[in-house]
């Protein structure tokens, strides 16, 4: 059997899934200060804050299947102060000062994520070493050392630092490293250990939460589910890439997937041999993202793009799987370290993450109605979901803070395209992240392809 064959026999289990006793679902019209829905990241960071600020609140978090899910309980464990679009065009969308503001407060994320889990003895695998970007092509080192050049001229000379090869070699040993770019300001997590213990310790501060509760309908002071109603002041919409199915939102938001892989832990002397013995996010410059951790145990964690967007922003649980895309992936981990192949793969998986039209993320409070919402994060909201919940609990309670100001709050997207326009959109431009990538082998210079898709969509 052939390794694409292997990984098509391998079931949609994440390695960070762990089966907990299930909670109750919601059976009557209940009431509550603070109504949320969807019990992931964005969710329970929100219930933290505002029970942290004022215990008495009543939090009641309806969650449509468990705890963690979603995109919370799928991603690849990387806590970065990355955001999604450039500062570039943050600075458009808003302006220079702003942007600084932005990255500061994402840096910061970073290091809260990590103070709330030391404090509250939240056992996450939580490891705060950096982030490398290797470049492994002449056109990456060009468009490495471009970055680090225009993150100078921003006015941030030491948001990245450029590496040479023999510095980013010994960051990781992949194959045809050439140099890179590195950053402190990135840490690596257990998803599930995050999620499930952000869940324990929110119902210990009094928090209930609902598992296996839809909301079949989200409007102003109310949650509609199939068995009762939830009514609050402030409703808080935490669904991210699962926002399309909720009536009035279904161009707001696209579900765009990522794939993974894990392999069996790796022994003490391949990590040597290959300096992979370290809590390090790293990954190489291609277009066409690609991701990759070392977990405690010693597993590779290597995920990426490029699964098709499909027509009407389906999320049928099929989709978390594509055979081929699940293989590209495994080709791509092997081209980064040869050496591994052989080595079993014991788990894959998938999920789909939110996406606005401008690749912006948005955390937002209409005082009018009392509508609350938070997402679209374009699978950075691993640190971005811990901002949004302290920026939402600033916007219910009133709290007053620099942070209140920055760009993302109250942003309002534009509209998708219908449909069959978007579908076409957005498949074209996971194909010219393939192309840029492609051009760039030949041509050995940045690719003009990548340049233009960046150009049109803001993202990095």
């Amino acid at each position: 059997m052939n390794a694409k064959e292997f990984l098509s026999k391998l079931p949609s289990t994440p390695l960070w899934f762990e089966a907990t006793p299930a909670r109750s679902a919601l059976e009557t019209d209940t009431q509550a200060d603070v109504a949320i829905v969807g019990a992931g990241y964005t969710g329970l960071w929100t219930a933290y804050y505002l029970l942290k600020e004022q215990p008495s609140l009543r939090v009641v978090i309806v969650e449509r299947e468990h705890v963690g899910f979603g995109a919370s309980g799928r991603n690849g464990g990387w806590a970065s102060a990355i955001f999604p679009i450039s500062l570039k065009q943050v600075s458009k969308i808003s302006s220079h000062a702003d942007a600084l503001q932005l990255q500061a407060a994402m840096n910061d994320t970073v290091d809260e994520i990590g103070r709330v889990l030391s404090a509250e003895d939240i056992q996450a695998d939580y490891a705060r070493q950096g982030f490398v970007s290797l470049a492994r092509t002449s056109a990456q080192v060009a468009r490495a050392q471009a970055s680090v050049r225009a993150s100078s001229d921003f006015g941030l000379p030491y948001q990245w630092r450029a590496l040479d090869s023999a510095e980013a070699r010994d960051m990781v040993g992949a194959e045809g490293v050439m140099g890179g770019l590195f950053t402190d300001h990135c840490a690596l997590v257990h998803p599930g250990k995050l999620v499930r213990g952000l869940a324990r310790k929110v119902e210990a501060m009094g928090a209930i939460i609902h598992e296996r509760t839809p909301a079949t309908e989200i409007r102003p002071n109310c949650v509609v589910t199939p068995r009762g109603r939830l009514t609050a002041p402030i409703v808080v919409r935490a669904t991210e890439a699962f926002s399309c199915q909720q009536p009035g939102h279904r161009r707001s938001v696209i579900p765009l997937y990522s794939l993974v892989l894990a392999t069996e832990p790796l022994g003490q002397d391949v990590r040597d041999a290959l300096n992979l013995n370290h809590r390090r996010a790293f990954n190489d410059m291609r277009h066409l993202r690609v991701y990759a951790q070392i977990t405690t145990d010693g597993r590779m964690v290597f995920g990426g793009r490029g699964a098709p967007y499909h027509l009407g922003s389906k999320i049928p649980a099929r989709n978390d799987l594509v055979d081929t895309v699940h293989a590209k992936i495994h080709q791509a981990m092997l081209e980064f370290f040869p050496s591994l192949q052989g080595t079993r793969i014991t788990h894959r998986w998938g999920g789909p993450l939110g996406v606005a039209r401008d690749c912006c993320p948005s955390v937002g409070l209409d005082e009018a109605t009392g509508m609350a919402w938070a997402g679209n994060y374009v699978g950075d909201g691993v640190a971005t979901s811990n901002l949004a919940g302290r920026l939402l609990r600033n916007l219910i309670l009133k709290r007053d803070e620099a942070i209140n100001r920055l760009p993302l709050v109250n942003h309002r997207s534009p509209l998708w395209e219908r449909e069959p326009l978007r579908w076409f959109g957005v498949n074209c431009g996971l194909t010219a992240a393939t192309l840029g990538d492609a051009e760039e082998r030949v041509t050995r210079r940045p690719s003009h392809v990548a340049h233009m898709l960046e150009a049109l969509t803001g993202a990095h």
